[in-house]
């Protein structure tokens, strides 16, 4: 079953880089997931022979995943777990010397995290601070002397002989956000811990929000992320601020863009500061992508070095000679590695291929890089990459992969009805052969400044594994095909989105691939937005799954967290009424929807809230059209319970099976 202008994926890429496989495989179910370890933040040691890292797993007596810290070696012959403590642990960071990973952690019952010290000779990990808030971030001075935290400022409205909370109380136009909830004025600053003395300094103060701090290689100053503007809870503005790294000393912005400046990284001799630029200028910047920009240390300049890329950039690196930066650029469902050289800003792709490199880390002693990377048949697993020749440094997820068998997956192209090429992603049952038209589900990705790329998913293999095809579509709105493709949704939602979807639908059912008669869709958040626009723009899905979703937008005003894209999207609804009426036409339109549909939602979401899966469910029982709502208890926007994750997997399953049909059950 071949797709007309797509990229085949055989297993040779699994087969090369797995050990020995079972003779016997099975498809992937939902318990799998309970199954599924978590690599995330890599770390090279700075003598370059070691790469820290956290693992998660599921603890399903305590039904939550729990992190350690482990490292490997950078040839790849010895992996050794460090932590493994039921609170665990997070943030691994070396010491300068390489003696010592610092880690973030809330043993032994502390109400607020703190920072950790291991020898990585052996022994006990000892706690560095006693933090009266949030921790959020830090990082070593390069002498190792000193730790930059980012704490937030301490919540004092628990009082101490009662167990009733005192009452919210807000004064700000942003006053609520998923999962930190209610915001009252409670701010993140930089706090200055040295640990020599045991001693902490306060560095910012102020009535707005501090981040993302970098050392100078000397360890004199400090590069930091600040919205200073007038009201910073209406816009989206950043800028990089220098200041010296010492309680009461001066802050120097040296970045003015009106858009997003962020993600500070200093040159090796300390003279430039490489950072992230958004693209747009305006005060709502969800619809731009990040660019690389340089400074100096005062802000006597400033250069955009990809703006002629136009594809998003992040997570950027110089290299050791201080001539080059390295970054991941986000292109068409592929996750690559980009150079750029900053005399002449000329830009190479080092690698990029049907794989994702989720993040990368240098190797402070050669040229080498390590790399978090994952493809669409193999979990994120840590790589070293050298001359373009990558080499697998953890076999985590053997032991995942090897009694399995994972889907079929393509690339395609489709074209919407007014001419525009959008690019997709099909999962085919494992050993599919296409002798027959199969049930399809449009899966559909969030954002929606967001992409499907070629990494492993697990929702979709699992609802491939069950005998669907499963299709993943880039529609208008999404990143990694042009800021004009990403920005040609903006106050236009359910329209264009709408036609790329069912585009892509059609397509698949001209090559003979889907049968139009058992035809799905769902999604989350954007995903869920999307699959109620497109039930009530056509009658043909035969079962929907609307997770997190909205639809009477009018509604959402005052109640999620998106006020400020709101008013400078869509304008206030006192005075755009019809713009808001039009885009809650799913609502309105209720009346047209002949989709049987699943409705879920988290119970203390603030990003979606649960009252827009609650409004189509109530619409859709009103009218008779078959509908369930699940509301996922204590979840916020994204649901991090193993029991309720599995028990989402086997309700998409029984609610597309029982309307769809798959021939495998």
């Amino acid at each position: 079953m071949k797709i007309q202008y797509c990229f085949f994926f055989a297993a040779l890429f699994v087969t090369t880089l797995c050990t020995a496989q079972p003779v016997s495989k099975r498809n992937l179910q939902p318990s799998d997931l309970n199954r599924l370890q978590n690599i995330s933040d890599p770390r090279v040691s700075p003598d370059g022979k070691w790469v820290a890292y956290t693992l998660s797993t599921v603890d399903s007596i305590r039904d939550k995943r729990v992190s350690n810290i482990w490292m490997v070696s950078t040839d790849g012959t010895q992996t050794i777990q460090l932590t493994r403590s039921s609170e665990g642990e997070n943030t691994p960071r070396w010491s300068p010397d390489g003696k010592y990973i610092s880690f973030i952690s809330s043993r032994m019952g502390e109400k607020y995290a703190q920072v950790w010290l291991l020898d990585r000779r052996g022994g006990e990990a000892r706690k560095l601070t006693d933090i009266k808030g949030d921790l959020e971030s830090y990082a070593w001075s390069p002498d190792g002397n000193k730790l930059v935290m980012v704490i937030k400022d301490q919540d004092f409205s628990d009082t101490a002989k009662s167990k009733t909370r005192n009452p919210f109380v807000m004064d700000r136009y942003h006053f609520k956000e998923d999962i930190e909830g209610y915001i009252e004025n409670r701010y993140s600053h930089l706090y200055l811990y040295n640990l020599l003395s045991n001693h902490t300094d306060t560095l910012t103060r102020g009535n707005y929000d501090d981040s993302d701090p970098s050392w100078s290689p000397d360890g004199k100053k400090l590069a930091f992320v600040s919205n200073r503007s007038a009201d910073p809870d209406r816009n989206d503005n950043t800028d990089i601020w220098v200041m010296d790294a010492k309680s009461g000393a001066f802050c120097k912005r040296i970045t003015s863009w009106k858009g997003g400046d962020h993600s500070p990284k200093w040159s090796p001799d300390g003279i430039h500061l490489a950072y992230l630029q958004t693209s747009s200028d305006e005060a709502f910047t969800m619809y731009g992508q990040n660019m690389v920009a340089l400074t100096d240390s005062t802000g006597s300049f400033n250069t955009v070095l990809t703006k002629s890329l136009d594809r998003p950039a992040n997570n950027i690196h110089w290299m050791r000679d201080g001539h080059s930066l390295l970054f991941i650029v986000s292109d068409d469902r592929s996750e690559r590695i980009d150079k750029i050289d900053i005399a002449n800003q000329k830009i190479k792709t080092l690698l990029s291929g049907y794989r994702s490199f989720l993040s990368i880390a240098e190797d402070p002693q050669s040229d080498s890089l390590v790399a978090l990377m994952s493809t669409p048949q193999i979990p994120a697993e840590i790589y070293s990459i050298h001359d373009k020749e990558i080499r697998r440094l953890t076999y985590i997820q053997d032991n995942f992969i090897n009694p399995i068998q994972v889907s079929v997956i393509e690339g395609f192209n489709s074209t919407s009805k007014d001419g525009t090429v959008v690019s997709g992603i099909l999962y085919l049952p494992p050993g599919e052969t296409g002798n027959h038209k199969l049930p399809l589900i449009l899966f559909i990705h969030g954002g929606p400044v967001a992409q499907d790329n070629y990494s492993f998913d697990l929702t979709r293999q699992i609802l491939a594994a069950a005998g669907y095809a499963v299709a993943a579509v880039n529609y208008r709105g999404s990143n990694g095909r042009g800021l004009a493709y990403t920005r040609s949704i903006m106050s236009d939602w359910g329209n264009k989105e709408v036609a790329d979807i069912i585009g892509a639908a059609d397509f698949l059912i001209e090559k003979g691939i889907a049968d139009p008669e058992r035809i799905g869709i769902g999604g989350w958040s954007y995903g869920g937005i999307l699959t109620d626009y497109c039930i009530a723009s056509d009658t043909r899905f035969k079962a929907a799954a609307s997770g997190a979703g909205s639809a009477l937008q009018l509604s959402m005003y005052g109640v999620d967290q998106y006020v400020i894209q709101y008013e400078h999207e869509l304008g206030t609804p006192w005075t755009n009424m019809d713009k808001w009426i039009q885009l809650s036409y799913p609502f309105f339109h209720a009346d047209r929807i002949k989709t049987p549909t699943l409705f879920m939602a988290g119970e203390k979401d603030f990003n979606v809230p649960s009252a827009g899966a609650e409004q189509m469910y109530q619409a859709l029982k009103s009218l008779g059209i078959p509908a369930k709502l699940v509301i996922y208890p204590g979840q916020f926007h994204g649901i991090t319970k193993p029991s309720y994750q599995k028990d989402r997997l086997e309700r998409y399953l029984q609610w597309f099976g029982k309307y769809l049909q798959p021939s495998i059950q």
